[in-house]
């Protein structure tokens, strides 16, 4: 079974963030190898060239690196990896206090409901 993409922007972005989120999870430790690119292409059934452009992405991102024929490595760099997941904590932040700003949730209203969310999730 493929991942789940929606239509409003591109499949190969979709990738890229996705593989991002794992990279900055930890799902990839620094210095590891990724999946070869038909193998992630079959896991998430999309044509190669589409893997192999979201891929490209994440170089030009400088999440990962080429090592020619040995494949695809997550950077070794923390502070590159910091600084993709700092950008990714603030693109998550933004349209969420977008989202409660439309709604009309007060910043008081935010800290409070964060508070109680952590209160429950402690409770498990």
């Amino acid at each position: 079974m493929g991942w789940k993409f929606q239509s409003n922007s591109p499949v190969y972005l979709q990738i890229a963030s996705t593989i991002r989120a794992d990279i900055l999870s930890g799902k990839y430790a620094a210095e590891e190898q990724i999946p070869p690119v038909r193998q992630l292409a079959y896991i998430a059934a999309v044509n190669p060239n589409t893997m192999q452009r979201a891929l490209s992405q994440l170089e030009l991102d400088g999440l990962l690196y080429s090592k020619g024929t040995a494949g695809r490595f997550v950077t070794g760099d923390t502070a590159v990896l910091e600084k993709a997941r700092h950008n990714a904590v603030n693109e998550l932040l933004e349209t969420f206090l977008q989202g409660c700003k439309q709604l009309g949730v007060t910043k008081d209203e935010v800290i409070q409901l964060l508070n109680k969310k952590e209160e429950m999730e402690c409770q498990f």
